[in-house]
């Protein structure tokens, strides 16, 4: 049986009349990348932050790596690191200067830290920006410094809240690659974010909206549960049949992805979809397909946004 590192049942958090996060059972295999996928809003961060030890829930219960949290919160933090959305380091210190600091925190020796930093300046490519300001680094740079920091101490979990919002394709691809890294030395990371591709890299997946957990699972099976449900549309003046095909109580969706429409239909459809959007869009020039499901399809069965789309 796979052991757990995290594990919350009815997890909820209220700010006066908002409930940021309602009722959220999550059940987080150690070892893997488990993401948080969700529009800001969602209850993303107020999530991360309860587990962290660094808010308190109004109610229900948690268990992050064997600790009863809040009660055990001082314990935990030494035994994760945390990557805020925006970057929380000292843009007056240097790369080297930051680490020290953060070191010193961690309490590590000097020797020891000394090996650690030179290690992490390494393997993050810092090493020739050791005497740069954090103010000076690009969003990329200044991205590795943070996840560097992060793991100064070896932590056995890392939570990191929408790591990737202000850096470019290319430094996205190569963070999730050492991600993996991680995992492959035994690391758990729990990351949120709101891009698609990223969330498909995941081991398994939550989906959350408005502060409720609406699925969760390896993003492969909540893809393959929407198998036959969407129909992908070519043809001429696809702007007029988008909107004929939301006037459809059958479909959930429609989107338009350069010369196709791409139509989500709803679970309780009985006919095969394709039919069904034939017979009601009798326009002889289109040319109807089953498409594979995405994530963004996925995240539009299961939330409430389909029909504005």
């Amino acid at each position: 049986m796979t052991e757990q590192a995290i594990t919350t049942r009815g997890l909820s958090r209220r700010f006066g009349d908002l409930l940021a996060v309602d009722n959220v059972d999550l059940d987080i295999p150690r070892g893997e990348i488990y993401g948080f996928l969700g529009p800001n809003g969602s209850g993303k961060t107020t999530t991360i932050r309860m587990l962290c030890g660094l808010l308190t829930p109004s109610s229900g219960k948690m268990s992050v790596l064997g600790l009863d949290i809040p009660a055990a919160a001082e314990a935990l933090r030494r035994r994760i690191g945390y990557m805020t959305q925006k970057f929380s380091l000292y843009d007056d210190l240097s790369v080297s200067e930051n680490m020290q600091f953060l070191a010193s925190i961690h309490g590590l020796g000097r020797q020891q830290a000394r090996q650690r930093i030179d290690q992490l300046l390494d393997r993050y490519t810092l090493t020739s920006m050791r005497n740069r300001r954090a103010a000076d680094m690009s969003g990329g740079q200044r991205q590795r410094l943070a996840l560097a920091v992060a793991t100064l101490h070896s932590p056995d979990l890392l939570f990191l809240d929408e790591p990737t919002s202000a850096v470019d394709p290319e430094n996205r691809r190569d963070f999730w690659e050492k991600l993996f890294d991680l995992v492959d030395e035994g690391k758990t990371i729990l990351v949120s974010t709101h891009y698609m591709d990223e969330a498909e890299r995941c081991h398994q997946l939550a989906v959350l909206e408005t502060g409720s957990l609406r699925k969760q699972g390896a993003p492969s099976a909540l893809m393959a549960e929407l198998a036959d449900r969407v129909v992908e549309i070519r043809g001429g003046d696809l702007r007029k049949v988008k909107q004929q095909a939301l006037r459809l109580p059958q479909v959930q969706s429609a989107a338009q992805q350069g010369m196709q429409l791409r139509v989500l239909l709803r679970a309780d459809i009985n006919a095969p979809a394709i039919d069904i959007l034939r017979g009601q869009l009798d326009t002889p020039s289109l040319e109807f397909s089953i498409a594979r499901p995405s994530l963004e399809d996925v995240f539009v069965a299961c939330t409430e946004g389909g029909k504005e789309r």
